[in-house]
């Protein structure tokens, strides 16, 4: 059987992916076998997701009308019901239901009648609480396939220690990632000097480490010298994998939807109020504004970096008519071309603008020109990918570290970790 949860969370606390480790550990302690421990990420979109818009899927082996009882009795003593826009749905299901409606959550929108109705077709055991948005998500995490797949490795603090400081040393974690990258990204951003794995949240997460395999994220977390968290279990997720990018062409986006775009640069950068880098592509008389924002740090000097005439690969999201940039491929270059009034042929002096579509006058002796003096400067960019750094990269943009690394070909350094402290 497959159980789906969502929305337990909210912004002043508790996590969806907490409540479905304790209820794998639940289902065990019921004599279930727990086959497999699912994270999927939906839409990032989505106008009323809590941070990273998770949902958990648990496979198993067992009755399902029981696994039914036990998930809701959890979802009764761990979700935020107080919070007005918690509002948790459970599925039960036998066989996975029409992974189109995954695909959907994942890259567009899904309404509850839609879930409801899918759950009525595949003979599911659901219920929502409150007014049941939830059941979207845990209907998309047990329809959910995984063609392309990652690891994360959930540390989860003692809840005596929920919203308190959390104790991760911080050279730990940088020592651990340099140990496991490229198997393990994330963790840190290099480049910013900055832990990425720990969150600042109220919830009971502790550290996260992602990766390409259990065994991997086992390794790195095993280096992380913190606070004795309660429980750990490793995920299998969409995480870093682009499942939320779709085609889509200048003209065509749609609000809240994820995509790939090609297009020709129109006109230089421009940096407005707060750092934010604007850039403008065009395909025929169509044009889109590219928005690279303040978090994504250096990646604005590449988007600075680009000319009129070169021509690249987007993705991002469409946010209020613009794609907020999560990476760019440069795929032609233009020549980057100066023009400047020219010298004066007669006394030296530089000659300025004698009025529009009027050439160049010197002041000095009044000699004129026509043609502008143009050289070449060396280009700041060259062709291939650029991504933002890892302290602003969403959780289901893949990482260009993950090209080429296939995960049958990765060494493991370690059997797969267990799913709770007590049992390893």
């Amino acid at each position: 059987m497959f159980i789906g949860i969502d929305d337990t969370d909210s912004p002043a606390g508790m996590c969806t992916t907490y409540l479905g480790a304790v209820l794998g550990e639940r289902l065990r302690e019921g004599g279930m076998e727990v086959v497999e421990m699912r994270l999927v990420r939906l839409n990032p979109n989505a106008p009323y997701k809590t941070r990273g818009n998770a949902t958990v899927c648990i496979e198993a082996r067992g009755d399902p009308e029981r696994a039914f009882g036990i998930a809701a009795a959890a979802i009764d003593e761990f979700a935020d019901l107080s919070c007005e826009n918690t509002n948790p749905g459970l599925v039960v299901v036998e066989e996975r239901p029409d992974p189109a409606f995954y695909w959907k959550a994942v890259r567009h929108f899904c309404s509850i009648e839609e879930a409801c109705d899918l759950l009525e077709e595949s003979a599911a055991l659901y219920r929502g609480w409150k007014n049941g948005r939830g059941l979207i998500g845990a209907t998309a995490g047990v329809a959910s396939e995984l063609p392309d797949r990652t690891w994360e490795l959930l540390a989860y603090r003692r809840p005596e220690c929920w919203g308190t400081r959390r104790a991760v040393e911080r050279s730990s974690v940088f020592a651990a990632e340099a140990a496991t990258y490229p198997h393990t990204w994330d963790s840190v951003d290099r480049q910013n000097g900055v832990v990425v794995c720990v969150p600042h949240t109220p919830d009971p997460v502790l550290y996260g480490i992602r990766g390409e395999s259990a065994a991997w994220v086992q390794e790195a977390g095993s280096m992380i010298r913190a606070e004795e968290p309660e429980r750990l279990t490793v995920w299998i997720t969409n995480q870093g994998t682009d499942a939320h990018l779709i085609d889509g062409e200048i003209g065509t986006l749609l609000e809240g939807r994820s995509y790939r775009v090609r297009g020709r640069v129109a006109e230089r950068a421009s940096t407005g109020e707060g750092g934010h880098v604007r850039a403008l592509l065009e395909d025929g008389d169509k044009h889109l504004a590219c928005m690279a924002f303040e978090p994504t740090k250096g990646f604005r000097e590449v988007v600075r970096g680009l000319v009129p005439g070169d021509t690249v690969l987007a993705c991002g999201s469409c946010r209020h008519g613009a794609l907020n940039l999560e990476k760019i491929r440069i795929d032609t270059l233009s020549e980057d071309t100066i023009y400047r009034p020219p010298l004066c042929p007669t006394c030296g002096s530089r000659m300025t603008s004698a009025g529009r579509e009027k050439g160049y006058k010197c002041r000095k002796c009044g000699a004129r020109a026509q043609e502008p003096e143009t050289s070449l400067r060396p280009r700041s960019v060259q062709k291939g990918w650029f991504e933002v750094p890892p302290v602003a990269r969403r959780h289901l943009s893949r990482p260009q570290v993950r090209e080429g690394l296939d995960q049958r070909d990765t060494p493991l350094p370690l059997d797969p970790i267990e799913t709770s402290i007590k049992e390893r």
